[in-house]
């Protein structure tokens, strides 16, 4: 039977400098968009610390699954298993925030997001709700209704955007709020992006009662059939998350620059996701759409431009 091991076994041993092993993660991690590389150099490793602390969460919670499609999966941990070794991080990290000792594989992380807290103020909270939605993933594999799936954002996405703010002395409610429309945004056009992806899961997070306003049934989903239904779901979808986009488009306004320059870029990635989800016709059961590099090169000119 497998078992999850920390990500950090490999440096159990603190390394010489915890901020650049955060740093490495960032620029290293296959899911990774340019983390933090448009911000202030000084602020850099701030940054890079939450990312790691997020990243080495999701992990724990997401990878590893076997594939319900797949009629011989290799052996994976059992949603017992992973509960484990998450809820070892999450107490590992509530030692940590009350002065206690706690599981020393995690001090590369811990430690220099510790310091980062203490001397940017950010708020116990945040990163309390990022492990809640992290831990739900691994045991919640259907949403009811979208109000769920945007209390799921709100944990996930959200904090995030409101770290990045903070870290930048940014602590306008307003301003957190446009952050908010845009990170739930991002969120849900990652979902309507991976729903294949997800579905090797068993997750599905277009909401129950959508599938079943449109006439979508998860055998449909599983054998990978694009119905018009299907399509007709995911472009209602899409439409909530181009309104999030919307509503949320005016926070580069509101920032100094280079901030300013990534938190555009971030919101034109994330419509990038929605308009290649629309090319294909709303199809991301055959094939995942994807933002390319060159993509991003054209991306970053817009960012740089305020177009």
């Amino acid at each position: 039977m497998q078992t999850i091991s920390p990500p950090a076994d490999s440096v159990t041993v603190p390394p010489p400098d915890p901020y650049a092993a955060c740093s490495q993660l960032a620029r290293e991690h296959y899911e990774n968009f340019p983390v933090g590389r448009l911000v202030p150099k000084r602020l850099r490793p701030h940054v890079h610390a939450v990312y790691a602390f997020a990243r080495v969460a999701d992990d724990l919670a997401d990878e590893g699954y076997a594939d319900p499609r797949k009629k011989s999966n290799g052996p994976a941990p059992t949603e017992a298993e992973r509960l484990q070794v998450f809820r070892a991080y999450r107490q590992a990290w509530q030692n940590a925030l009350q002065g206690k000792d706690y599981d020393r594989s995690y001090v590369w992380i811990f430690e220099p997001l510790l310091k980062t807290k203490t001397e940017l103020g950010l708020p116990d909270s945040l990163f309390l709700d990022l492990l809640s939605a992290f831990e739900q993933d691994i045991v919640k594999r259907r949403y009811a209704d979208f109000p769920e799936v945007l209390d799921y954002c709100r944990r996930s996405a959200n904090p995030i955007g409101r770290l990045v703010l903070l870290i930048h002395g940014k602590r306008e409610t307003d301003l957190a709020q446009l952050s908010d429309h845009i990170c739930t945004a991002l969120q849900l056009a990652n979902f309507w992006q991976d729903v294949s992806v997800d579905l090797g899961k068993d997750r599905i997070y277009i909401p129950q009662i959508d599938l079943k306003r449109f006439g979508v049934s998860e055998e449909d989903l599983f054998a990978g059939r694009p119905s018009p239904n299907f399509r007709n779901c995911l472009r209602y979808q899409s439409e909530r998350a181009w309104e999030l986009f919307r509503q949320g488009e005016s926070l580069p306004r509101h920032l100094p620059r280079p901030l300013s320059w990534e938190i555009r870029l971030t919101w034109l990635g994330g419509t990038e996701i929605l308009r290649k989800i629309e090319r294909a016709n709303f199809d991301t059961l055959s094939s995942r759409p994807t933002v390319t590099k060159l993509d991003f090169l054209w991306l970053g000119l817009q960012a740089f431009l305020g177009q």
